[in-house]
């Protein structure tokens, strides 16, 4: 009767735990089975970190990615960028319905709709109305398509675009939004969006490893990015849009992240943290919510808080269940959707998609 308790009490919590030794085998299969090079995982709890990493850092470098590994994070970036707004209204510094024009040049017209102006919080919760990316975007290289969308190409956009539905009306996930949020947030501090999320996000949590703007040890830890046929692709920049997708990070760094948000460290931006989930809203998927950039997943009575990226070289996922005090990070240097290792690692209950 006692171990049966244990059981039925393990799964109230959602405390479903996945075995190291299951974790390797997951992440080795992509691997051998040539779908992907590389791949990290880190995992964090209240006992501690675990970081495993297997495959290649580039095709010619036989190397082990590690917790040290630099990778491009892709749209985990919004989170960054929606924890800037959040320290930025905890400073008093903004206001969450703050119209996100009042940070623009005047001669920039913001789309309304129905006397609505997209606001800043609209914008960190994906419900402005504005598109995924705007109709202007074409790239000089469309193997590095951020990387000449500049703040004039920016502003021609708003400025002559019409919302196709209400603002606040649906969820509708938008790298434009993202990024136009932290371009907004940037002018309003008078820093770069690099300048300004170093001071008010890295360097408060100790985050030494992530950047845009690589040093020369980090590019001595980069891995290679690779498509989803393994042939080695660009690496990204970003110019207005840095704020949807910019960052590169490593798998040690991102749990620092997880165990700020997990509150397994003090870190001055507890309070902007937990500003972030006070607010959620239905995307229209089943037992998905989302929060200030953060999507919530409501499975099996309990709560994971997470978010995905990718880049055309590199997929990442980060996400946390904050009741059993749980995190994991997962970073790929191939364009291989790894969403569901990391929801596995967090809660075996959550299946492993079969890589195809």
């Amino acid at each position: 009767m006692r171990e049966l308790w244990i059981v039925l009490l393990l799964l109230a919590s959602g405390a479903a735990a996945t075995s190291l030794d299951e974790i390797r085998s997951i992440i080795a299969a992509p691997v051998d089975g040539h779908k992907t090079l590389g791949i990290v995982v880190g995992m964090i709890d209240e006992k501690g970190r675990t970081v495993i990493g297997y495959g290649r850092i580039a095709k010619d470098v036989d190397q082990k990615p590690d917790g040290d590994t630099v990778f491009e994070i892709g749209s985990i970036t919004k989170v960054f960028t929606s924890l800037l707004l959040a320290d930025m209204v905890e400073r008093g510094e903004v206001k969450p319905d703050d119209p996100v024009s009042k940070f623009l040049p005047p001669s920039v017209k913001v789309p309304e709709r129905n006397g609505r102006k997209i606001t800043l919080l609209d914008l960190s919760m994906q419900i402005s109305g504005l598109p995924r990316l705007p109709n202007n975007l074409r790239p000089a290289d469309f193997a590095n398509p951020y990387a000449d969308y500049d703040a004039p190409k920016l502003y021609a956009f708003l400025s002559g675009y019409g919302l196709k539905r209400d603002i606040g009306e649906k969820y509708e996930y938008s790298n434009l939004g993202a990024g136009l949020l932290g371009h907004a947030l940037a002018l309003k501090s008078g820093l770069s969006y690099e300048d300004l999320i170093r001071k008010r996000i890295l360097e408060p949590l100790g985050m030494t490893s992530t950047s845009i703007t690589l040093s020369d040890s980090q590019k001595k830890h980069l891995a290679a990015g690779y498509n989803a046929s393994l042939n080695p692709v660009k690496n990204w920049d970003f110019d207005a849009l840095a704020g949807c997708g910019a960052l590169r990070s490593t798998t040690n760094d991102m749990l620092r992240l997880l165990a700020a948000n997990l509150e397994l460290i003090d870190t001055p931006l507890k309070s902007a943290m937990r500003r972030m989930r006070s607010v959620h809203r239905e995307t229209g998927v089943d037992d998905l919510e989302i929060a200030m950039a953060w999507h919530i997943f409501h499975k099996f009575g309990t709560d994971v808080v997470w978010h995905n990226g990718g880049t055309y070289g590199y997929r990442t996922f980060a996400g946390f269940n904050p009741a059993a005090k749980t995190g994991v990070v997962v970073l790929c240097n191939t364009f291989f959707d790894c969403d569901s290792i990391g929801f596995h690692a967090l809660d075996s209950r959550y299946p492993v998609t079969p890589a195809k």
